[in-house]
């Protein structure tokens, strides 16, 4: 599947992680039409993130946010009661729906080989598509309370482990030769992180997310095939 392909297939989905976070919490919003809700939230967190990405999330004022926005104050309060909960939704939304994005395409492939492949593009574009998230949760959990924490670090360690467990899958099959599932699982993680923090390099070279895709899914398989 190209980049362009995925985008468009995914692009509903995308709009969901603000249709499910405005359903969940439906009583405490006073925006009682729903796809102006969802459409105003969409402006708020790309706004959010664009900041962020410029000059880090806690020197974003709310009033820095509603002018990026095209918002009053007071529309804005209507969605958000302050920072913390912007910086939530971005956090427990944003990684539950790379997870169910993985999980999604992985669970129609039929043996490891074809899931490893599909879980790094699938992961690949994920980040390309929704670069300023990917960003914001690497940069910005340092910012969040110490309770709070505890979303991204897991979100970290399951990435991890459907690595792992892909490897041991093949392991298993006969297909991989892997005697630390843990270290090639963080270093598969570690590659696909290089895309979106570093991504200017590939820029510069003029290489398009479909190109560093195959490079890192020929990489991981000729260290891990038999």
């Amino acid at each position: 599947m190209t980049y362009r392909e995925f985008v468009a297939e995914i692009m509903s989905s995308v709009e969901d992680v603000y249709r499910r976070y405005y359903r969940e919490n439906r009583r405490r919003i006073r925006i009682k039409k729903e796809d102006l809700a969802v459409k105003n939230y969409v402006a708020l967190i790309n706004a959010a993130l664009r900041l962020s990405a410029e000059k880090g999330f806690q020197a974003m004022s709310m009033r820095d946010l509603t002018r990026e926005a095209g918002m009053s104050m007071g529309a804005l309060y209507y969605y958000f009661s302050g920072k913390n909960d912007i910086l939530a939704l971005i956090h427990k939304e944003g990684h539950k729906f790379v997870k169910d994005m993985l999980l999604k395409y992985t669970a129609g492939e039929s043996g490891p080989a074809q899931k490893l492949r599909t879980a790094i593009r699938t992961h690949l574009y994920l980040s390309e598509l929704m670069r300023l998230w990917f960003q914001f949760f690497f940069m910005e959990t340092k910012h969040q309370a110490k309770k709070d924490r505890k979303v991204p670090i897991e979100s970290e360690l399951w990435t991890e482990k459907l690595y792992m467990d892909i490897l041991r899958e093949g392991a298993r099959a006969g297909m991989f030769r892997v005697d630390d599932p843990g270290l090639v699982g963080a270093a598969i993680k570690s590659l696909l992180q290089d895309w979106y923090l570093k991504r200017w390099k590939y820029v510069h070279r003029g290489i398009p997310i479909e190109k560093y895709a195959e490079f890192v899914i020929a990489f991981v398989e000729a260290y891990v095939k038999k």
